[in-house]
């Protein structure tokens, strides 16, 4: 009788080992994709690369929209002395002029973000994590705030050029003679 009351102590303890050595919960590792919507340093570096890459776009287009402007004005000018109607392309252009005022302060309130860039280092890697999610978000605020002023207004002048471009010179399909 000892020897089988050995053998069944044995099991029941190998048992109770067993038992206690598996987890009672499941544990698992973390997948490299973290969830939706949360901003890691990698995407809050690729983020501000993003809008960095914005901010210079629509720096290069302030600097030169004087210029711009007023050579499309003297063309307009000219068309108009020649008698073509240029109504819908002057009424684009004003108020893209006009859109184009109304959106410079937003981009020079931007213009202090980006100098500032507070929780980047000068190679745009995150030093502070909370302070560049702060930096992004403001950005992303005034990026958001001058293409509502803007009110689409660029590509309705754009689309008033085309419009002009292709009443002057008519796109034709090409015929069988043409090949």
């Amino acid at each position: 009788m000892t020897s089988l009351l050995k053998k069944v102590i044995l099991v029941v303890l190998t048992a109770a080992l067993v038992f206690a050595a598996t987890p009672v919960s499941n544990a698992y590792a973390q997948d490299g994709n973290p969830p939706k919507g949360e901003l890691t340093p990698i995407r809050l570096e690729q983020v501000w690369a993003r809008e960095l890459k914005a901010y210079e776009r629509l720096g290069r287009v302030f600097a030169d929209i004087d210029h711009t402007v007023a050579r499309l004005q003297a063309r307009l000018d000219l068309a108009a002395q020649n008698g073509r109607d240029v109504t819908r392309l002057q009424a684009a252009l004003d108020a893209f002029k006009a859109a184009m005022t109304s959106a410079r302060p937003a981009y020079e309130e931007m213009s202090g973000l980006v100098s500032a860039h507070l929780g980047f280092d000068s190679n745009g890697k995150v030093v502070d994590a909370l302070q560049a999610r702060t930096t992004v978000r403001e950005v992303g605020l005034k990026l958001d705030k001058i293409k509502s002023s803007m009110g689409g207004t660029g590509r309705a002048l754009h689309k008033a050029l085309k419009a002009i471009r292709e009443e002057r010179w008519p796109v034709h399909a090409p015929t069988a003679s043409d090949s």
